[in-house]
């Protein structure tokens, strides 16, 4: 008796916390009502059953529980029984499979009129490429990709010249209209989700998978990699940005192209020693950095990571927390560099500096800090000198005492928090692996060493 009660609490639970309960799917912001359609026929199928079988054992239970004298009647067939029961469940399983084919059949069948995106996924990040004016898009292949050309696209390829290229993380689209997304894979095998969108599609390594929506809400929408595609899986994410027709065409003008970037001069290392003159005050002539100035050394540090931080500070992804007075300070410092020329110009007149020794100022357990640092190793590399594909800058032989305040910077959201820093926040989940202090002091202490 107690088992059946058991049984029956069971079924009244589960029905309560699905009728009560308030977690459900996300809000639908797209034509995909028919995934919501079909998912609903299999929760009822799969409930039905749920419910039948639970009450049906504890009816069994009550019914034909021990009692003196009684015997068991031996039945070994039930043709009758066996009919239902097949019929029963060839029919649950029909209701389930059939609305998937009739989902199927239109998620393969992509307007002729989408808008086109390419999202290329890699460890652990997300990028992105939009055919130009010409509607095509470039030819690209795995064995062109490197530092300066991370999409691999062909140079001698007229119709990629003119090809959108996106870095970050973020992805923006029209509302209101068919896009197709084309979806491929650097390294691993990685999966293009958008829970409000409602579809799904991995990416396979050596193919080019695909997936279609018309969105139908504007809004910003999570990417989420649902593919375990290594240590940094659940950091990589990204945003699709539904926007109105104007709205987009505005972001879209403002995009480089692949020509664009190419075609892009150098920086001037002379023009920018005369403005890095500002700088200098706190990072000292040879960007050797001034502890008493809260300015780390940035001699030596890889070109992309210089310009793509004073990009932050200029476009106001770093240095907006309140808690972040140091990174305020330097919003103030870059404004001086009133355009990207001029960034190219200061980290071009960077790269001149000597490489010097920087004294260290934390102590830990070096024993402690290597295991700790197996985890950050996977994207910085076991060296410390950084991995620009993985977007991961070089730790070592950096200022120390920076680099223990900016771990503890990404665990407190300091740093990080902003919705565009998607690198940022990916150092915010990894840096929670060092759980105080002294875990930082421990690995910043065995990053010295390297």
């Amino acid at each position: 008796m107690p088992f059946a009660v058991v049984l029956i609490l069971l079924v009244v639970g589960s029905l309560l916390f699905h009728l009560l309960s308030p977690w459900t799917f996300t809000e639908l912001a797209s034509n995909w009502g028919m995934v919501d359609f079909t998912v609903d026929i299999t929760l009822y199928v799969t409930g039905f059953v749920f419910v039948a079988v639970n009450l049906f054992m504890a009816y069994c239970v009550i019914k034909f529980r021990h009692k003196k004298g009684a015997r068991a009647a031996y039945e070994p067939e039930n043709k009758k029984l066996e009919s239902w029961l097949t019929v029963l469940t060839a029919i649950g399983v029909a209701a389930m499979l059939t609305p998937g084919l009739f989902v199927w059949a239109k998620f393969v069948d992509v307007p002729e009129d989408a808008h086109v995106v390419e999202a290329v996924g890699q460890q652990w990040h997300w990028t992105y490429r939009l055919p130009g004016e010409d509607g095509k898009l470039g030819e690209v292949d795995a064995e062109r990709i490197s530092d300066d050309n991370p999409f691999g696209l062909d140079p001698e390829d007229p119709n990629g010249q003119d090809d959108v290229l996106v870095y970050n993380g973020e992805i923006h689209v029209p509302v209101d209209k068919p896009v197709k997304f084309l979806l491929r894979s650097k390294d691993v095998l990685h999966d293009f989700a958008v829970a409000q969108f409602r579809v799904k599609m991995d990416l396979v390594p050596g193919m080019n998978t695909y997936l279609w929506l018309t969105p139908t809400k504007t809004g910003r929408f999570e990417i989420l990699c649902e593919e375990l595609c290594g240590i940094g899986h659940h950091t990589m994410r990204g945003a699709v940005i539904v926007a109105e027709k104007d709205d987009y065409a505005t972001w879209l003008a403002n995009q480089s192209t692949f020509s664009e970037i190419n075609s892009a001069p150098a920086g001037n290392a002379s023009v920018g020693a005369a403005q890095y003159a500002v700088c200098a005050s706190c990072h000292g002539q040879q960007g050797e950095g001034i502890a008493a100035m809260n300015a780390p050394k940035i001699a030596g540090q890889s070109e992309w990571y210089l310009k793509r931080q004073i990009m932050n500070y200029k476009n106001g992804v770093r240095g907006t927390h309140a808690d972040d007075i140091y990174g305020q300070q330097m919003i103030g410092m870059v404004a001086t560099l009133v355009d990207e020329q001029a960034v190219d110009n200061v980290v071009a007149h960077i790269l001149t500096f000597p490489d010097g020794d920087v004294e260290a100022t934390v102590t830990g357990d070096v024993t402690a800090g290597r295991k700790h640092y197996n985890v950050c190793a996977y994207c910085h590399g076991k060296d410390g000198m950084g991995v620009q594909a993985l977007n991961a800058p070089r730790a070592a032989g950096m200022s120390d005492w920076y680099m223990a305040r900016q771990l503890q910077n990404f665990k407190d959201d300091v740093r990080g928090g902003h919705l565009q820093d998607y690198h940022g926040k990916q150092m915010g989940f990894m840096a929670d692996i060092l759980h105080d202090e002294q875990a930082i002091n421990d690995v910043i202490a065995y990053i010295n060493t390297l």
